[in-house]
């Protein structure tokens, strides 16, 4: 990054009010760059090092993976490796960790019976409490500790200012700062750190923007519905060898749709609300390094990983007792639960969905990893979350609910698009210092989800494609 003497400065200013944006941004560009062009020349001619092979190889490097031709699809493709590598490791470790702590559930229900505790504790405590803490830490930990070290891997081998310049164009277009490109990325491990990682950013409208629109970047949170309904419903149609591909191709294609959202939202803000000439983003490509796996795995599991997962604990803690509370508090011969459930549903069939969705979706903003389960809870007609056992089980269950391709695909729409989860709003605000911002925050992307699966849904009907 340049920065411009006080002389420079005067002239840019009188050049804003004489020409327009664009005009201005050409001139920035050509004078910065002329700036490092002059200083690459200087220091060609004065220092002299013995690094010269591997320059040349990180430029060799540089021309494909930067390439306008070929810096993109190689970013999906590393991008769909890493997603693949993160779906099918954390099969296994889920699945133990989910074994474990249900057994120990099995022994705290022996205690709360050895004591005679009342049936409401144990059902709103370990019902509750306990099982929605479960079904966080089995599904959100085992992804978050495959691909926060996968992603710190290629942030320290310096591939990560290489997606930055790649996507740097795009979000020039959109009026937004190119260094929100790295702020997406964090993104994919989850939301909240990838706002706290908006303190890149210098311009306070430009990292506004970037906190604004990071939620439409899929979250280890979301990731467990997106995959589990990819198997379902493609991965399901296709051949055995082929469904982990299939559903991963998915899920690369609805990260897509949520870049393409991030940003027309970013470029709809800076037309709007946070108008503004976005500042000028000239970026240095370091070097390639070689990885420490001794730091990685310490600043992704210690400072991201754990980091994360304790804040999703302490949101999710509260959804699992109201969730089964509502289930289990009756009015007539139905729970609370399923009343809201219907009130809901006129509007969730507009969307493509039904009302035991929408709701699953509501109870689900303390954490989005409990959304699937409280919402089979609801299908079943049982006081307590819980997980069928198998896909084809689960597969079943939607198709007797009358699930179509279209429920499914609206339902990944819109858990792709919709407002962010509790941790994430806390850290919003904490990042704003605005009550304004965080309700903007979780007000718009509901509306853009709404939006997107209305038209989408009502389409489908149109031509009867359902």
């Amino acid at each position: 990054m340049g920065t411009l003497n006080p002389s420079l400065s005067s002239l840019l200013s009188n050049l804003e009010q004489e020409r327009n944006p664009k005009e201005t941004q050409e001139i920035r560009d050509s004078i910065v760059g002329s700036i490092y062009s002059c200083a690459e020349a200087i220091a060609i001619k004065v220092a002299h090092h013995g690094l010269e092979r591997k320059s040349e190889l990180d430029q060799k490097i540089d021309n494909v993976v930067t390439s306008r031709l070929l810096g993109v699809p190689i970013m999906l493709a590393l991008l769909g490796a890493i997603l693949w590598i993160t779906i099918t490791g954390a099969n296994y470790p889920s699945e133990m960790l989910a074994t474990g702590l249900f057994w120990l559930e099995d022994q705290i229900t022996k205690l709360f019976i050895m004591v005679s505790a009342p049936t409401w504790l144990h059902g709103v405590l370990v019902l509750g409490m306990y099982r929605g803490l479960a079904w966080v830490i089995s599904v959100m930990l085992p992804p978050m500790a495959i691909f926060f070290p996968l992603f710190t891997l290629l942030e320290d081998l310096g591939y990560l200012p290489r997606v930055a310049f790649n996507l740097d164009r795009y979000f020039k277009k959109a009026c937004a700062h190119g260094k929100q490109a790295l702020t997406m990325c964090m993104g994919f491990g989850c939301n909240a750190a990838g706002v706290i990682s908006c303190r890149i950013i210098e311009s306070p409208r430009e990292r506004l923007i970037a906190i604004l629109t990071n939620n439409f970047t899929p979250c280890n949170g979301r990731f467990p519905t997106l995959i589990t309904l990819s198997m379902i419903f493609l991965g399901g149609a296709v051949a055995t060898s082929f469904s982990t591909a299939a559903a991963t191709a998915a899920v690369v294609g609805l990260v897509l749709v949520g870049v393409g959202i991030t940003l027309l939202i970013s470029w709809l803000l800076s037309k709007t609300v946070l108008k503004g000439v976005p500042s000028f983003f000239t970026l240095e490509l370091p070097p390639y390094r070689k990885p420490q796996v001794g730091r990685i795995l310490v600043r992704s599991l210690l400072d991201r990983t754990i980091f994360v997962l304790m804040r999703a604990i302490v949101v999710a803690a509260p959804a699992g007792a109201i969730t089964w509370i509502l289930a289990n508090i009756f009015i007539g011969d139905l729970s609370i639960l399923a009343h809201l459930s219907g009130w809901l549903d006129p509007f969730g069939r507009l969307l493509g969905m039904d009302g035991i969705i929408l709701m699953a979706f509501i109870l689900g903003l303390p954490a989005n990893e409990i959304v699937l389960p409280i919402m089979i809870m609801s299908y079943v007609s049982a006081g307590a979350m819980l997980e069928l056992d198998s896909l084809n089980a689960l597969r079943t269950l939607l198709l007797d609910n009358g699930w179509t391709w279209l429920t499914a695909l609206s339902m990944m729409l819109f858990s792709l698009l919709h407002y962010p989860c509790g941790t994430t709003l806390l850290t919003i605000y904490k990042e704003t210092k605005s009550m304004k911002w965080t309700v903007f925050s979780a007000l718009m992307p509901l509306g853009v989800a709404v939006i997107v699966t209305l038209i989408v849904a009502q389409l489908a009907f149109l031509l009867g494609l359902v």
